[in-house]
């Protein structure tokens, strides 16, 4: 591994257990699930686990790796119960978190997708969205997130 290899340890601020809720368009009541981030292998890669109660919604799991092609960013390989496999390009800075898929990778591009989340004050919540961009330029509100920490 590289020395210049960017380091993963800029992701512990959201190593733990989180209580989350999404509200989805046209799925009521708001879902809930859990997803915790855990460290791998040395604190080299950060695993994220999502289960969710809701018969519509994946369950997933993913591994963060330092992508050492863009300094201090990170690839998201994401795996889910739908047989979805995908990667999005991660930067986050400690306080605001990105995930971006503008490319087709393991899985066809019908649609750019972008998630935003903001770390709170107290590193407690995460209040987030994804986004969807259809023409890979205008973004619309696909659904919304908050993450409380468990612990």
């Amino acid at each position: 591994m590289s020395e210049d290899r960017p380091d993963a340890g800029t992701l512990e601020p959201l190593v733990g257990d989180w209580s989350v809720t999404a509200q989805f368009p046209g799925i009521e009541p708001v879902v809930s699930g859990r997803t915790s981030f855990s460290w791998l292998l040395g604190r080299r890669f950060l695993v994220q686990t999502s289960r969710v109660d809701h018969p519509e919604v994946p369950d997933s799991h993913s591994v963060y790796a330092p992508d050492d092609e863009r300094p201090g960013g990170f690839v998201q390989h994401y795996f889910d119960s739908l047989g979805v496999v995908r990667n999005y390009a991660v930067t986050f800075d400690g306080r605001t978190w990105i995930r971006l898929r503008q490319a087709a990778d393991f899985s066809p591009l019908d649609f750019a997708q972008r998630f935003v989340g903001t770390l709170g004050e107290d590193g407690d919540v995460i209040e987030a969205r994804w986004e969807t961009a259809r023409d890979g330029a205008e973004w619309d509100r696909d659904f919304t997130l908050t993450y409380r920490r468990i612990r």
